[in-house]
């Protein structure tokens, strides 16, 4: 991949390489857009194949939290972070701190967070080397894990969704089918049995499988998922669930979970439009977590950061307004929505 080339045609900003030697560390931070503010996103840690596809994925996640944090209404740009290795054999508290190093390198242009294979404990690690990231346990100030906000701004989304849908945000009666059943999809149904929904999962997990009975959803097979009746189908898990080949087996009207990258291609997003069901944007409605997060960097209010994380709910109910009339997609809509923030953070400095 032309490294410079990709960044035009992405309108990424920096992409930083860290090598530490001593302890293994090889990372790459991108930054894409810092218009409205400092960028922020996870730090990843996966045994990629190849530096090609660890800088495709860091490329793509990056521009992802632009869109999210614009949506969402925060002061915040996008970046993300990929250390590539094993999370389970190869961190160390040797290479956290190294990757700590990287990110203080960037003064402040790029803030950290937990993501796929970190923890709040290597968050406490990291700490001890920059005081650029947001994710602290609360004996620390910070917010902790970042899963129980983002499960309620996706249970929020879909009671927005059903509301056009189904002409009621209640989600008592209705069925709802989880792809996955790690801490956020554990969260969100939480939410929904006790609002009194059906939840149907699949997790390929054992553990996961025993947490969701306990909790008294069913679990069906992994590939089955995409095959049962229901009301709101929640992709949880993996990106590239919504495709050529899945799309067609959804029997529900509306689409709303917590993954990322859920569509595989842009024309994913028309084939969900044109089969009569409701998207709610991926970027958007995962967003709790991020809006959570970013109140500890203004002292942390759980309170105050519960009501803001609650309204995503209404944010995807103005995208559901506006692709309505304006006869688009979703997607469309809510990129529009962050677009046009962007555009007028952008016009003073064009003046």
């Amino acid at each position: 991949m032309d490294t410079l080339t990709a960044m035009r045609d992405e309108g990424h900003e920096q992409v930083s390489f860290f090598s530490d030697p001593s302890s293994g560390l090889r990372c790459i931070i991108a930054i894409h857009d810092t218009t409205l503010g400092p960028s922020i996103g996870g730090t990843r840690m996966w045994p990629y194949e190849s530096e090609a596809d660890a800088l495709a994925d860091v490329l793509r996640l990056s521009k992802a939290m632009t869109y999210k944090s614009a949506a969402a209404g925060l002061d915040l740009g996008g970046g993300k972070g990929l250390i590539i290795g094993d999370p389970h054999r190869d961190k160390t508290e040797a290479l956290l701190l190294a990757y700590a190093r990287a990110v203080d390198a960037l003064g402040g242009r790029y803030i950290t967070a937990e993501d796929v294979g970190t923890t709040p404990a290597d968050l406490e690690v990291v700490m001890r080397g920059t005081r650029h990231m947001v994710g602290r346990p609360p004996h620390a100030g910070g917010s902790g894990d970042s899963a129980p906000p983002t499960g309620l701004a996706v249970y929020e989304g879909m009671r927005a969704c059903a509301a056009d849908v189904y002409g009621s945000p209640s989600l008592e009666g209705r069925t709802v089918a989880i792809q996955g059943f790690g801490k956020v999809a554990s969260y969100l149904a939480g939410y929904l049995i006790e609002g009194g929904a059906r939840v149907v999962t699949a997790d390929p997990y054992s553990g996961a499988q025993e947490a969701a009975r306990e909790m008294g959803a069913s679990v069906v097979g992994i590939d089955d998922i995409y095959d049962v009746e229901c009301d709101i189908f929640s992709p949880c898990a993996l990106g590239g669930v919504l495709n050529a080949e899945t799309i067609p087996r959804l029997r529900c009207g509306i689409v709303a979970g917590s993954a990322n990258n859920q569509l595989l291609t842009p024309e994913d997003d028309e084939r969900l439009h044109s089969a009569g069901i409701l998207y709610a944007p991926d970027f958007l409605i995962s967003a709790g977590g991020i809006v959570d997060l970013s109140f500890e960097l203004y002292g942390y209010d759980p309170e105050a950061a519960q009501r803001a994380v609650a309204q995503i709910g209404e944010r995807v109910a103005d995208v559901i307004a506006e692709a309505r009339a304006e006869g688009v997609t979703t997607t469309v809509a809510a990129e529009r929505m962050a677009e046009r923030r962007l555009e007028a953070a952008r016009a003073p400095r064009a003046a």
